[in-house]
């Protein structure tokens, strides 16, 4: 029986739909919502902006924010309760570096900007690098 689960999520729908799927096919577990902010891009847009800011910590929780507050609506639909964690830099190795603290992870097949064909070749696919690089089960929800 699976006891602890990690959800990355970002602005996507696939994030959304892996909550989801967390939250409907494990009732008794405890699921963990982390978003990366300061994600690195083409033009390091985000992650130059974090490194500007007086507190990095307080900025990035101010960025995950949005995506807090639509995984707590999503939860409540749900009757649940969810642990929400930011990490900053890059969203897969954030993911892998935590994933010994749980049992599965379930991720959206896609990001936010997957249909960026440059950003793919760049940097990769997070879900595939996360299935590839990680100690625990992976679950890729679409």
């Amino acid at each position: 029986m699976l006891s602890q689960i990690l959800v990355p999520m970002d602005d996507s729908e696939h994030s959304s739909h892996a909550l989801e799927y967390a939250l409907e096919n494990f009732p008794a577990a405890e699921i963990t919502v982390l978003h990366v902010v300061g994600v690195p891009s083409m033009m390091m847009g985000e992650a130059v902006a974090l490194t500007l800011e007086d507190d990095i910590n307080d900025a990035a929780a101010d960025l995950a924010e949005p995506v807090f507050e639509r995984a707590w609506e999503t939860a409540d639909d749900y009757d649940r309760e969810l642990e929400t964690i930011v990490g900053v830099g890059h969203p897969a190795r954030n993911v892998i570096d935590r994933a010994d603290d749980y049992d599965t992870i379930v991720v959206g097949a896609h990001g936010e900007d997957w249909s960026r064909a440059t950003r793919r070749f760049l940097v990769g696919n997070v879900a595939e690098t996360i299935s590839k690089r990680a100690p625990v089960p992976v679950i890729i929800v679409r």
